[in-house]
C-alpha cells in the first residue's frame, strides 16, 4: 500500500500544525476509518431495519432493556446490604485500587515508556448537572501539566476537541475530541517523538453536514422536554438527560429514535446520563489509543506502558484495547463496581485521580537523576499526602535513583 496522507489541516485554528502522519500498511488505518466508501463495507453494518428493531419503540423488551440502562448508566447512590458489601468486595479483588497496588505498578512499568491517556468528564472534572460548566480544578490542571513534563499525555474525550481544549488549557497535551475522531497534537515541540506533536487525523468528516442536520432537528424535537440538553461535538452529538425527570426518559428516547430512523448511517449508544450519537465507522477510543501510540513510534515496541484512566462505557474501547495488547492497563474511576475490562479502579470524587498521577510522576525518577533535585524544586514531595508523608515518600525513592 502507498503511504496515504490523512491530516487534514486545520486552517481555523490558532495552532501551526504542518506535519503529515503516513499510515503505510498500518495494521490500525482501514479505509474505513480514513474515508468512509459509499459502499455498505465501510461502515459498522447496521441497516435502517435492525436499527428499529435494536431500539423498538412499540413498548418491548427490547426497549425496556433501553430504558433500564439508561437507569443504570450513572447510579447515584447504592443501599449498603451484606450481599451489596459482598459484590463489591469481589469485584475490587478483580479490580483492586490502583492506589493500593501502586509498588506492583511500579515494577511492572520499571525501564519502560510511560504514556498517559486520560477521559475528561468524571475522570478529570467532576459530573455535573450542566455539561458546559465541566470545569477541572486549578489542582488538577497543574497536576496534568507535571504529567506531561515526564509523560506523553493525551486527553481522549467524546467532548468536541475544541471544547475540551478550552477546558483544559494546556498547549503541551495531545487531544483527541468526538471518542477519537479528531485528534491534534500539541502546539508545543514533544520530546518523545520529532514530528508527533503536529500529528493531525479526522475520522468521518463526510458525515459533518448530516451530524449539523441532525443536531438542528434534535434541538427543536427536544424543547418540550424540560432538562434535555443536546450537545454538538462536531463529529458525534450528546443528548445529556440528567436533569430531566425520569419518567420523561422514555419519551425523550422516543423522540431521540425518531429521529434517527432517518439516518441509517448513524448510530446510538450510551454513556453516563447521556446518549451519544456517532457516525456508524469502525472508530472509537480504543482505535485513537492505537492511532497515537503509533505517531508516537510506540506501534510495535515492546517497552511502552500506556495507562488509560476513564470513567464511562465509552472508554472500554481503550480498555479492551490495552488488555489485547497486554501492554499497560486500564484504571476505572467508579464508586460503583461495574462490568469493565479495566485492570485497576479508582473511587470517586477526581481526588483519587489526582492523587493517582502525582503518583505516576515519581516514577520518573526510574529514568533521570535530575528529575530528582526537580521534583524537590517544583514541592512535589511536600504536597503529596501532607509534610511527613512526603518526607518518607522523598527518603524512599532517593533510595529507588
Amino acid at each position: 500500500m502507498t503511504n496515504q496522507n490523512v491530516v487534514m489541516a486545520d486552517r481555523n485554528s490558532g495552532i501551526n500544525l504542518a506535519i503529515t502522519v503516513h499510515v503505510t500498511n498500518s495494521s490500525i488505518f482501514t479505509t474505513a476509518a480514513q474515508k468512509p466508501p459509499a459502499a455498505p463495507g465501510g461502515y459498522i453494518s447496521i441497516s435502517r431495519k435492525k436499527l428499529l428493531k435494536n431500539l423498538e419503540i412499540s413498548g418491548g423488551a427490547r426497549f425496556n432493556a433501553w430504558i433500564d440502562s439508561m437507569r443504570n448508566s450513572s447510579p447515584t447512590h447504592v443501599k449498603s446490604t451484606p450481599s451489596v458489601n459482598d459484590d463489591h468486595s469481589s469485584w475490587i479483588l478483580h479490580h483492586p485500587s490502583a492506589l493500593e497496588m501502586f509498588e506492583q505498578i511500579i515494577d511492572a512499568s520499571n525501564g519502560k515508556q510511560i504514556v498517559m491517556f486520560l477521559d475528561y468528564d468524571g475522570t478529570l472534572s467532576p459530573i455535573v448537572d450542566n455539561p458546559d460548566r465541566a470545569f477541572m480544578s486549578k489542582q488538577m490542571r497543574a497536576t496534568v501539566r507535571k504529567l506531561a513534563r515526564f509523560f506523553p499525555t493525551a486527553i481522549v474525550s467524546g467532548r468536541c476537541r475544541d471544547k475540551v481544549y478550552n477546558f483544559v488549557r494546556l498547549a503541551e497535551l495531545y487531544y483527541a475530541g468526538s471518542h477519537g475522531m479528531d485528534i491534534k497534537g500539541p502546539a508545543k515541540g514533544s520530546k518523545y517523538k520529532k514530528g508527533s506533536e503536529g500529528v493531525v487525523f479526522q475520522a468521518g468528516s463526510e458525515f459533518l453536514p448530516m451530524i449539523d442536520e441532525v443536531y438542528k432537528e434534535l434541538v427543536e424535537k427536544t424543547k418540550t422536554t424540560p432538562g434535555a440538553k443536546v450537545e454538538n461535538n462536531k463529529f458525534c452529538l450528546s443528548v445529556h438527560y440528567r436533569c430531566v425527570e425520569e419518567k420523561k426518559w422514555s419519551g425523550l428516547a422516543q423522540v431521540v429514535k425518531s429521529v434517527l430512523k432517518e439516518y441509517p448511517k448513524l448510530r446510538l449508544t450510551q454513556g453516563r446520563k447521556v446518549l451519544e450519537i456517532r457516525p456508524t465507522i469502525k472508530w472509537d477510543k480504543g482505535k485513537a489509543l492505537e492511532f497515537l501510540l503509533e505517531s508516537l513510534g510506540f506501534a510495535n515496541c515492546t517497552d511502552v506502558f500506556p495507562v488509560y484512566i476513564g470513567d464511562d462505557r465509552t472508554d472500554e474501547d481503550a480498555f479492551k484495547v490495552l488488555r489485547e495488547r497486554g501492554q499497560g492497563f486500564g484504571i476505572l474511576v467508579s464508586k460503583f463496581p461495574k462490568d469493565t475490562s479495566a485492570s485497576y479502579s479508582l473511587q470517586e470524587p477526581t481526588q483519587a485521580s489526582i492523587q493517582y498521577m502525582h503518583n505516576c510522576c515519581y516514577l520518573f525518577i526510574y529514568f533521570s537523576d535530575s528529575v530528582y533535585f526537580s521534583l524537590m524544586s517544583y514541592g512535589f514531595f511536600a504536597t503529596f499526602g501532607g509534610v511527613e508523608t512526603g518526607r518518607r515518600l522523598s527518603r524512599a525513592f532517593k533510595g529507588l535513583r
